[in-house]
C-alpha cells in the first residue's frame, strides 16, 4: 500500500515526508477497519480507497489558502484528516452530525497524532464559531447552492469557499447567490481515477 501510494504522489506535484505517507497509510487502515462495523463509506476495498478518498483528498493542498478551515460534512474525514496531514501547522475542523463518523475521527486524531484537527458532532447551522474560518470545504454536498446556503455564517469577512465537485460545474456557478463570485476552477488530476475533478473556489462580492 505504501508503494503504491508514493507511486500514485509521485504523478503529481505534492510533496511528502515519509511520515506524512506513512499517516495515510495508517488513517487508510483505520479506515478498513472501521468500514466493516460503521459502514463509513461505500468503497470496500483499501487500494480503490488509496485512489478515490486519499488522493482525491490530497489533490486539493496545493489551493487551500489561510490556516484555519472546516471540513462540514466530512463524513469519515474526507478532505480533512488528508489535509491536516499535509499541513501540520494549518488547524481543521471536521464537522459532522453523526456520532459514529465523529468517534472514528477521534480515533484517527489520537491514534495518528494530529493535533491539528477537532472533530465537532454538529449540524452545520447550528455551529456558530467564535471566530470565522479563512476556508469552507466541502466534498459531499448535493449542490454549491445548498453548501453556500447552509454555509454562509462559517468563513470569515475575506474567508473563502472551497467546493470539491465532478464534472458539470457551470451550471452550479450560473445559479450562484448574489453574495460569493467564482476566484476560479481549478481542474484536479487524481491519478488513476477515471472522472472528472473540480474545485471550485468561492470568494465574497
Amino acid at each position: 500500500m505504501l508503494e503504491q501510494l508514493k507511486a500514485l504522489v509521485s504523478q503529481t506535484e505534492l510533496q511528502l515526508s515519509e511520515q506524512q505517507l506513512q499517516q495515510c497509510i495508517a488513517y487508510l487502515q483505520l479506515l478498513d477497519k472501521w468500514n466493516s462495523a460503521y459502514n463509513l463509506t461505500s468503497v470496500r476495498d483499501p487500494h480503490e480507497m488509496l485512489i478515490k478518498h486519499v488522493m482525491d483528498s490530497l489533490v486539493v493542498a496545493p489551493y487551500l489558502t489561510g490556516s484555519r478551515f472546516i471540513d462540514v460534512g466530512t463524513g469519515p474525514g474526507l478532505p480533512g484528516v488528508l489535509l491536516a496531514i499535509y499541513y501540520p501547522d494549518k488547524q481543521f475542523t471536521l464537522l459532522d452530525s453523526l456520532g459514529k463518523r465523529i468517534r472514528f475521527l477521534n480515533q484517527v486524531k489520537l491514534q495518528l497524532k494530529l493535533d491539528n484537527i477537532q472533530p465537532l458532532q454538529s449540524r452545520v447551522e447550528d455551529h456558530q464559531p467564535q471566530t470565522g474560518y479563512d476556508g469552507v470545504i466541502s466534498r459531499a454536498f448535493a449542490s454549491i447552492n445548498d453548501m453556500l446556503g447552509w454555509c454562509r455564517h462559517l468563513p470569515k469577512q475575506n474567508g473563502r469557499f472551497f467546493a470539491m465537485k465532478g464534472a458539470a460545474v457551470q451550471e452550479e456557478i450560473a445559479a450562484l447567490p448574489y453574495f460569493v463570485k467564482v476566484a476560479s476552477v481549478q481542474p484536479l488530476v487524481v491519478p488513476q481515477l477515471q472522472a472528472q475533478r473540480h474545485l471550485v473556489i468561492l470568494e465574497p462580492c
